[in-house]
């Protein structure tokens, strides 16, 4: 036991990073559990595109795990990868539906990206980048993304649903009305009070509280089910709660997706916008979560910059390229690698059980598939308060530094997106401190000025 302790600590340095090998595990078990929805939600995604469900299930596995092991070795940090949520939509509905792409064709491009990706985290850019935003925004980054997933799990658990005013809150009258109640609101209800006991849990300071937050919402799920409270109804999308064993153990063949590339449209200016606008929001959504996970786990140093950043780049584009062969969307470093973080992670042990986890969901799919996502949601909305906690370090005595910050911040969740909250704050800050003479005493680097023209650019042009 002790020679197996001593293996962990060479590999990974826990006592170096304030950790053990108990926590690490929790860590990465919970991350899993708040992102195992990807593997049932990307084949439905993709699926639209044409793509065989069982062969991108597969791929979507094995994605994840070869990212996250990367991530492990490369750069020792527990964040986990897998095919990100909107870069699969924008594949599906606008390069191949919209644009009228084959989804081969955007697997080219997905690929074509991850080698671009390589080359600029080779060569330092996409670091120099990191390095050259404030520590400010990096906070509000942080806040930012808290806002932002919080804002998914009320969505994932209906709390929030669309309406005349955007958004409103789910209506229990109207569900009684539709008869929806015992397969939707009952769901409402279960997720509400799971973000109640997680949240007491994490007063209590219970370990592995946010797991705990899930796995008890789930089991009270299936509680209801048992007892006639919730009855599944599969046209509206509400499964039963248990998992479905009837189709076996087997592994999904990969075959219809795998290797499935086309380059035929490679010297096309459509084909190049499309590599463009993948590698835009995979950058700056990957550099996001970076910012804003590292920064609430105090892995930046004292300058604000990420140790060992360029192997957790380097994995992320790595993972992207071979995503593609297997048949998947872009392979992205995930958000809720915040709640792995929140449960004391803080090395590579906690992605590398994360990725055993992917591993053996290949064989496993019936029990990762059958997590409910009003299960997860709970750990979406209190990791989502863990991350805005960091608002307290923003300086807001410096107008210069607050407002920039606020934009970036209430953007993420009002614009859905990590990648133009960063825009909108590198703008509003390179803006806002050149037009009131304090852009010299700042010091703003060059490549700051760089990017601000670069995001104005893309809004005028794309």
């Amino acid at each position: 036991m002790e020679s197996n302790k001593g293996v962990l600590e060479k590999w990974f340095h826990l006592k170096e990073n304030h950790t053990d090998a108990k926590t690490e595990v929790i860590a990465g078990i919970t991350t899993f559990m708040t992102m195992a929805y990807i593997l049932a939600v990307n084949p439905n995604v993709l699926g639209a595109s044409g793509m065989d469900g069982g062969a991108v299930f597969t791929a979507t596995a094995l994605a994840a795990m070869v990212g996250t092991l990367m991530m492990a070795l490369f750069a020792n940090y527990p964040f986990v990868l897998a095919p990100g949520m909107g870069l699969n939509a924008y594949f599906a509905y606008t390069v191949v539906l919209q644009m009228g792409y084959s989804w081969e064709m955007a697997l080219a491009a997905v690929f074509v990206e991850g080698v671009v990706f390589i080359v600029l985290s080779v060569t330092n850019v996409r670091e120099a980048i990191f390095n050259s935003i404030p520590m400010n925004l990096k906070y509000a980054v942080s806040v930012g993304i808290g806002l932002f997933i919080a804002f998914i799990g009320f969505q994932n658990a209906k709390i929030v649903v669309d309406s005349a005013t955007l958004v409103s809150l789910y209506s229990f009258k109207g569900a009684v009305a539709a008869g929806t109640f015992s397969s939707e609101g009952i769901t409402v209800v279960l997720a509400m009070i799971g973000i109640l006991i997680t949240g007491i849990l994490v007063v209590k300071n219970i370990r592995g509280n946010i797991l705990w937050g899930i796995l008890i919402t789930w089991a009270l799920g299936m509680i209801c089910q048992l007892t006639g409270l919730y009855q599944p109804n599969p046209e509206l999308g509400f499964y039963s709660m248990f998992p479905d064993f009837s189709a076996g153990f087997g592994i999904k063949s990969m075959a219809p997706t795998f290797m499935k590339l086309d380059f035929s449209k490679i010297a096309s200016l459509d084909f190049l916008a499309v590599v463009f606008a993948f590698l835009f929001v995979d950058l700056f959504d990957t550099l996001g979560t970076l910012i804003g996970v590292a920064s609430k786990a105090d892995m930046l140093d004292k300058d604000g910059k990420l140790p060992h950043i360029r192997g957790a780049l380097l994995s992320d584009a790595i993972a992207t390229s071979v995503g593609a062969v297997f048949g998947t969307s872009t392979t992205t470093t995930f958000v809720e690698s915040a709640s792995g973080v929140a449960e004391g992670g803080r090395t590579g042990l906690t992605a590398i059980v994360a990725a055993i986890l992917f591993g053996l969901s290949l064989f496993l799919s019936p029990i990762f598939l059958a997590i409910p996502s009003f299960a997860t949601a709970p750990a979406l909305v209190v990791v989502g308060f863990m991350m805005m906690t960091t608002v307290t370090k923003i300086d807001f005595s410096d107008y210069t530094e607050a407002i920039p910050a606020y934009i970036c911040i209430i953007a993420m969740p009002f614009m859905y997106s990590i990648s133009e909250g960063i825009a909108m704050g590198v703008i509003s800050y390179v803006i806002m401190n050149v037009l009131t003479g304090n852009a010299k005493k700042k010091g703003i680097s060059i490549l700051m000025y760089v990017l601000a023209v670069a995001f104005i650019l893309k809004y005028i042009l794309l």
